[in-house]
Formats: structure tokens, sequence, C-alpha cells
């Protein structure tokens, strides 16, 4: 059953997909520190004097935290940007080594 095991492990990728699903996690904190700590202070803190709010998340019209969603776009954004570089990176790389 081990001998299984290990063969199915091999057969589907399964050791792969698990390494590239905690890298995926490390480079999402790693880019939303990247977003939250650094791009919306130098980029919203302008607009966030002139709103008279010390935190983007904190910005709101009656009670609706639009401000999180700013951030968690920005988030997204700048992820997305990221995973399709790397894709595209490595993607050329494969096509590279076929020929």
């Amino acid at each position: 059953m081990i001998k299984e095991f290990i063969v199915f492990l091999k057969n589907y990728g399964v050791v792969g997909l698990a390494i590239a699903v905690i890298i995926g996690g490390k480079l999402n904190e790693l880019v939303s520190s990247v977003v939250n700590d650094l791009f919306m202070p130098v980029i919203f803190q302008p607009a966030l004097k002139a709103a008279g709010v010390d935190n983007i998340r904190s910005l709101n019209y009656n009670g609706i935290l639009y401000g999180k969603v700013v951030v968690s776009l920005a988030d997204f954004l700048i992820v997305a940007l990221v995973v399709f570089l790397m894709a595209k990176f490595v993607l050329k790389e494969e096509s590279v080594a076929k020929k």
C-alpha cells in the first residue's frame, strides 16, 4: 500500500502541487505586505491627508468601509500582475527548453 501511495504521489505530481501552494501562499503574503506597507502609504497618503484619515482601511461612507475594498483591489491587481509575469517567464523558459 505504501508503494502504491508513492506511485500515486509521483504520477499525479502531488508533491509539486503542494510545493506550489506553499510558495504561492508565501508570495501572496509578500505582495500583500508590499501593497499594505509600502504602496498604500506612499500612493494614498496625500489623498488620506486631504480626507483627514490616518488609515485607508478606515475610509467609510455611512458605515460602508470602502477603504478595505480599495486595499483589497490593489492587493489583488498587484498579485495578479506578479503571477502573470512569473508565469510568462516560466512558460517562456519552458518553450525555449523544448526547442
